[in-house]
């Protein structure tokens, strides 16, 4: 095979601040004070407070060789399946932070903010024809406050029916947060095991829905990579009970301009922008979860909501049945101004597009691999595809072994030991942003470690080799982490 991107070229250690400092060193040049010097309370802050003192090439070179441990998709192919870890175009992140919409204060009169009122007011309705849904609230910081607030709207919307509710149905190839946000708003979560196509069965989900179950959580593509193709008869017995069908937009990725989540049946769904519509995803933030929903359930959205009228653009207040605010101000804007510069430079083909390819991607690398990597579910997938450590077994090489030894090869790790319902998982996510030859090269090193796990079994067992730090016991590392600096 064509050599891969990993190499053991330089690497540059790095003390810390602390350590690194000398007393009298300076960064900057600064006027002489002018007024009288206070000393900090000892002690507030025990022994006072220790800043190193740093010239400038200091804190330049140190920041600079930092940046160089990273990985991330500017530095190559980033295959974190269930997290759309894809390229975003720099243009959107260029516009986040013109000056006039970044130095925007969120306490300004609508007046003095048309402009960023009318990127809110435009967005709600993007991401509204984009889903099919009636209407949007861009309140939600990330995924799980979507979650958490499309719940709350479940249980305002039973409240107002004067309906008790007191469980709601989640499917094991569900996203992990959906119990926890069920539960914080009062349901009673009850699991639902996917089929052995991947997907659900639809007697299951009669057999389980009642008089007393708010509706059912389910996330389309599931965390198997495959389309719940029984989504509309699903949604049918749900709502005949009086429920609700709550769906998981975190793999809109998928299904952009192909799939009208209100004709599958959704009432509530939540989008992940930081995942789909171009903010770098990772490092705990920030994100945005805007909620969508049917037109009934429209007067329970979190306020405040853009609107626009005969004066111009304003920020709405007055809905009594609201959930109220779930988000400081609004939200993290400037994921808002990605998600809406993304939108109008890709044009309806071309969001239609992103997704056809992340698919084809995904199929692509699903039926290369097969032979190598155990398949579970061998049918088509979506955007992202699951292998397990199944045939490595005899070796006993598993696959965080694998996992380990892609680092030394010069790719960050796809996803590991999820969806839970693969015991051994390795969840493949290409996106749409990587082209042929790229995947080819990920696809070919993938197979060399597979040939390694088979020939030389001890070398995975001690990957990575060729990194800054080896292997490390992660156990320990949570338990006790390194806080220092």
């Amino acid at each position: 095979m064509k050599s891969g991107p990993g190499t053991s070229g330089l690497i540059l250690n790095e003390p810390l601040l602390w350590e690194k400092g000398k007393k009298g060193r300076r960064g900057m040049s600064i006027p002489t004070s002018d007024v009288p010097e206070a000393v900090l309370d000892a002690g507030l802050t025990g022994a006072g407070p220790d800043f190193p003192d740093l010239s400038e090439i200091d804190i330049v070179r140190h920041y600079t060789r930092l940046s160089q441990w990273n990985f991330g998709v500017d530095t190559g192919m980033y295959p974190l399946g269930s997290c759309t870890m894809k390229y975003n175009p720099k243009i959107n992140d260029k516009l986040a932070a013109t000056p006039e919409i970044a130095s925007a204060h969120p306490m300004l009169d609508d007046g003095s903010v048309q402009g960023t009122l009318q990127i809110m007011y435009e967005l709600q309705k993007y991401l509204a024809a984009i889903t099919g849904m009636d209407a949007v609230s861009l309140q939600p910081s990330a995924g799980a406050q979507g979650e958490l607030a499309g719940m709350l709207v479940f249980a305002a919307y039973h409240r107002s029916r004067g309906s008790v509710r007191t469980k709601i149905l989640i499917p094991d190839t569900a996203h992990g947060t959906n119990p926890a946000s069920a539960a914080l708003c009062g349901f009673r979560p009850v699991a639902l095991k996917a089929n052995a196509q991947g997907v659900l069965d639809v007697q299951a989900v009669a057999d389980l829905m009642d008089d007393e179950t708010a509706g059912i959580m389910l996330t389309n593509p599931n965390t198997l990579g495959i389309f719940e193709t029984n989504i509309r008869q699903i949604a049918d017995i749900v709502h005949a009970k009086g429920g609700l069908v709550y769906g998981d937009g975190a793999n809109m990725n998928a299904i952009m301009g192909i799939v009208d989540i209100k004709k599958c049946g959704v009432d509530v769904m939540h989008l992940n922008l930081h995942k789909t519509f171009s903010t770098p995803h990772g490092g705990g933030g920030p994100g945005a979860g805007p909620v969508c929903v049917v037109r009934e359930l429209e007067r329970f959205l979190p306020v405040p909501r853009a609107v626009k009228d005969s004066e111009g653009y304003r920020l709405e207040f007055d809905r009594p049945e609201s959930i109220g605010r779930v988000h400081g101000f609004h939200g993290n804007f400037s994921v808002l101004v990605r998600a809406w510069s993304y939108i109008r430079s890709m044009g309806p083909d071309n969001l239609k597009k992103a997704s056809q390819l992340a698919v084809l991607n995904a199929n692509y690398i699903k039926e290369r691999l097969k032979k190598d990597l155990h398949l579970p579910y061998d049918r088509p997938c979506m955007h992202e595809c699951v292998f397990s450590d199944l045939f490595q077994h005899e070796n006993g090489v598993k696959t965080l072994d694998m996992a380990k030894r892609l680092i030394d090869h010069g790719y960050h790790p796809p996803t590991i030991y999820f969806p839970l319902v693969v015991p051994g998982a390795i969840m493949i996510e290409p996106t749409e942003t990587e082209c042929k030859e790229d995947i080819d090269l990920f696809i070919e090193v993938v197979q060399q470690v597979v040939a390694e796990a088979r020939e030389k079994p001890e070398l995975l067992l001690q990957a990575p080799v060729r990194t800054k730090l080896r292997r490390l016991d992660e156990t320990q590392a949570a338990r006790h982490p390194c806080l220092r600096g």
